[in-house]
């Protein structure tokens, strides 16, 4: 009895694997084949030797290359060869040339093959040994008239099918005789391309068909055993998806009847090692018809072996030294070969199920496979790091789940696809789990067509695949730096992590929000006005940032603080955080999501009034925008968060302001009508922006329906002594609490704070300390400061301000790189008179041209 020392794979891929495992279990050294598209294809790696093949051929006529097989096996001193699937796996002249080398072949004899392997030999075979078949044509000849007739004597529809093969190459339904031409050349190059032969035949086509195959094993003894059948009906253009063992929808009565019809064709030709009866199964009658037999071992065989405990390709290895199927399997009859439970298998492909199942090729970047009780992977290119080319089958790897009962087999195939990453490449992972969930499929009423007749397989979400983007842009980020900072200073190498302070209370006390939502907006303008107290809006998160670092901070920044503000500031008026240019440059610049930030601000701020600056008619745009696209964004804004809206239009254009202000009052949120305050009230020759101006656009803003006015001097140039004048004449002519912003670019803010507050102003802006002055707003702990222990006092806690105000210092030194570079108050803003946030982008613009000196030659304003 004969004894392989060592076995050369005549395949590449799983299959080529999954040999070499069972050889290496048996103490039998392997050899590779490769091509050299195929050099980095895993199996060359797993096996004890491994060789190219095909110089000068193709990627696949390499491993169809019979010479070279030969060759390779005779260099290496291989004594067997095995052909796995596909290939060379059911070509007689493979087995003739093994034979005539004196290499051992493992699979059927050459006139098996030639009896079987020939669909339309089969079928003589099948016939003879009283077995069903479905009615067909011979072989076709070259004569298309003469085939036409031979397909209207059977009657449409029809399959053709090729002679040679399987894997559903060269098939094709024709419906009709207009078909029937066109249809058979397709089948015929397809199989030529795939088989080297391009022989085909013609057969009726069962509508409503389950394809069940039957596994077969045969010694060299004479004796034949059956390992029960498989379940191959959910295909898709004639390829298997899934497969299941025993199928689902048997009784005992058709698995002892279909089975004992596969192995009367085996005992027909005396069927040597693995082989796979196939029949399809009419679902209106329940009767059987014999297709084909594939002689080799199949892609599914991994669902009978999990069920039968039988492993068949060991089992090849041994019956082809000759060994017995009792001592090749453990099995002394046939009747000790029992099912245990079920087991399902999926094909992992990278087909894109989107893409009309177009294979995906690339570099699979991120692997992570599914284990767990139950679970089996036959994998041959599935790794992190390989490289998938266009040259071969797309399959990436197999997963057979085992359970007692078909619905746990189920249940665990879907965990483990639900657990698989594979990443770099498309794969058909989501399109299965879909499959395996759909109610067609859980009965067990699909068919051969499931696939094809039913398109809401299809309606899936794709993996968003972000661990993986987020990976790779922490990577490149490490690597080559974040463009936005290229060329500018780093953070300094003491700068120490942020760390918000402690929280005095565990439940925040009641603040604004409460009384918004208690009395609505016109309630909380009323309960402003009856205020002594000064109010205080906190810019940090909004314009304060917007100012001194060009927009640029990220919301984690803002979000961990966030709780600091509710737990030990609850008495400021409103957190500004949200609008601006902090929309736009979240999405352009941070890649973050604002209305992500609004939420977790909101979540993290329930006492404290959150507040956004919203452009008008320009949203948080830098264009005008239709109505209904501004009423939906303050819509989405208020159910998001928003609770003050602080409503501007730079032209001081009431008419303008009118849509995005009536959307905030159909909120239930307050609006904050505003005055755009420019030029200087106190100079003669500045006539056109005087206090009559500035008062007749308040009694326009009232009249609009404004809660509050806002009075936004967004250029710091509101004067202490204009301020008292403006404010003043502001009080007696209209009844609406009045909120103050300025910007500390000239270094005047706190005195013009400190004499708006004295003319009655009823709440005003700041920043946090480590973020105010300049460009910014004035700084919060000296304007909390100068009206303590007045009849103005904020009755903010200057501790918790000054702790706050320590968190942004630390949070500031990250952000070097976006530092505008002003060292100090610049007095020329009376002259250019441009916004803080403007005033230090054009500066950076400028330092970057090489202009930077250009803007200290300002123009004095001209007399309007």
């Amino acid at each position: 009895m004969t004894e392989f020392k060592k076995i050369l794979i005549a395949n590449r891929g799983e299959i080529a694997i999954r040999v070499m495992r069972a050889a290496n279990e048996l103490g039998k050294r392997t050899v590779a084949v490769y091509a050299e598209e195929d050099k980095l294809s895993l199996h060359r790696f797993k096996a004890d030797e491994a060789y190219r093949i095909g110089e000068g051929l193709g990627p696949v006529a390499a491993y169809l290359a019979i010479d070279e097989m030969i060759r390779v096996a005779r260099q290496a001193g291989a004594d067997a060869i095995h052909p796995g699937y596909g290939l060379l796996s059911e070509n007689p002249g493979f087995v003739d040339a093994c034979t005539r080398a004196g290499i051992a072949f493992i699979g059927p004899r050459a006139e098996t093959m030639r009896s079987l392997g020939d669909k339309a030999s089969a079928r003589k075979v099948a016939i003879a040994a009283g077995v069903p078949v479905i009615p067909a044509t011979e072989v076709l000849g070259e004569d298309m008239d003469a085939i036409a007739r031979e397909a209207e004597e059977i009657g449409y529809p029809l399959m053709l099918k090729a002679s040679w093969g399987g894997g559903g190459r060269g098939m094709r339904p024709i419906l009709g005789p207009e078909e029937l031409a066109e249809k058979v050349r397709e089948g015929r190059r397809e199989a030529e391309a795939a088989f080297g032969n391009g022989e085909g035949y013609l057969e009726k086509m069962i509508l409503r068909a389950r394809h069940v195959e039957v596994q077969i094993l045969g010694d060299t003894h004479g004796e034949i055993y059956h390992l029960y059948e498989r379940d191959c009906s959910v295909q898709r253009r004639n390829q298997k998806v899934v497969e299941r063992a025993p199928a689902p929808y048997l009784s005992p009565t058709q698995r002892e009847q279909i089975c004992a019809l596969g192995r009367k064709i085996a005992e027909a030709v005396q069927y040597e090692c693995a082989g796979t009866v196939e029949f399809l199964m009419d679902m209106d009658t329940g009767e059987f018809y014999f297709i084909e037999v594939n002689p080799r071992v199949q892609v599914e065989h991994t669902v009978t072996e999990e069920v039968t405990g039988i492993d068949i390709v060991r089992a090849q290895i041994l019956v082809a030294e000759g060994k017995s199927l009792v001592e090749a399997t453990g099995v002394a009859t046939q009747y000790d070969v029992k099912l245990d439970g079920h087991a399902i298998q999926c094909r992992i492909t990278t087909e894109d199920p989107t893409n009309n199942f177009i294979p995906d090729y690339g570099r699979i970047t991120a692997y992570r496979g599914a284990t767990g009780m139950g679970i089996r992977l036959d994998g041959g290119t599935a790794y992190s790091g390989a490289v998938i080319t266009r040259y071969y089958d797309s399959l990436l790897e197999k997963v057979t789940a085992w359970a007692p009962t078909p619905e746990a087999a189920i249940a665990r195939m879907d965990r483990a696809l639900r657990e698989f990453r594979i990443r770099g490449v498309s794969t058909n992972i989501a399109f299965v789990e879909n499959l395996l969930k759909h109610p067609t499929f859980l009965s067990n009423e699909y068919h051969t067509k499931f696939i094809d007749e039913t398109p809401e397989l299809f309606d899936f979400k794709p993996r968003r695949d972000t661990a993986t983007k987020i990976l790779t842009y922490i990577a490149d980020i490490t690597v080559n730096g974040h463009p936005e900072t290229e060329g500018r200073p780093k953070p300094p190498a003491h700068a120490r992590e942020p760390r918000p302070p402690e929280l005095r209370t565990d439940a925040p006390r009641p603040g604004t929000r409460q009384i918004l939502d208690e009395f609505g907006p016109q309630g909380l303008a009323d309960w402003m006005k009856a205020q002594d107290t000064l109010l205080v809006t906190d810019t940090t998160m909004r314009d304060g940032h917007q100012s001194l670092l060009a927009t640029r901070m990220r919301s984690i920044d803002m979000i961990r603080i966030a709780p600091a503000y509710a737990a030990n500031l609850p008495e400021l008026f409103s957190v500004e955080c949200w609008g601006g240019a902090t929309f736009d440059v979240a999405y352009r610049f941070l890649q973050e999501c604002p209305w992500q930030r609004l939420r977790d601000l909101r979540a993290a701020l329930p006492n404290i009034m959150t507040q956004m600056l919203l452009r008008a008619s320009n949203g948080v745009g830098y264009t005008n925008y239709p109505d209904n696209v501004v009423r939906g964004f303050v819509r989405q804004a208020a159910e998001t968060g928003v609770d003050v809206f602080r409503v501007f239009d730079s032209l001081n254009w009431v008419e303008n302001m009118r849509v995005a202000m009536d959307a905030v009052i159909e909120t239930g949120k307050v609006c904050e009508g505003t005055i755009c305050y420019t030029g200087n009230i106190l100079d003669p020759d500045r006539a056109k922006y005087d206090l009559k101006y500035y008062v007749a656009m308040a009694k326009d803003l009232e009249a609009a329906g404004a809660h509050v006015l806002g009075l936004k001097d967004m250029a710091g140039l509101l004067k202490p002594a204009a301020a008292r004048k403006l404010v003043t004449a502001l009080r007696e002519e209209v009844d609406l609490p009045i909120h103050f912003h300025t910007h500390d670019t000239a270094g005047v803010a706190i005195a013009t704070i400190l004499a708006a507050a004295e003319s009655g102003v009823h709440a005003v802006d700041c920043a946090m300390d480590a973020l105010s002055g300049n460009t910014s707003q004035a700084t919060m702990g000296s304007v909390v400061e100068a009206h303590a222990a007045t009849g103005r006092d904020t009755m903010l806690d200057i501790a918790a301000v000054r702790e706050i105000s320590n968190y942004w210092e630390a949070v500031r030194a990250h952000y070097a790189a976006f530092e505008s570079g002003l060292q100090a108050p610049a007095s020329e803003v009376y002259l250019h008179e441009m916004p803080g946030g403007q005033f230090t982008n054009l500066k950076a613009q400028a330092r970057s041209l090489g202009l930077e000196e250009r803007c200290t030659r300002w123009p004095r304003p001209t007399p309007k």
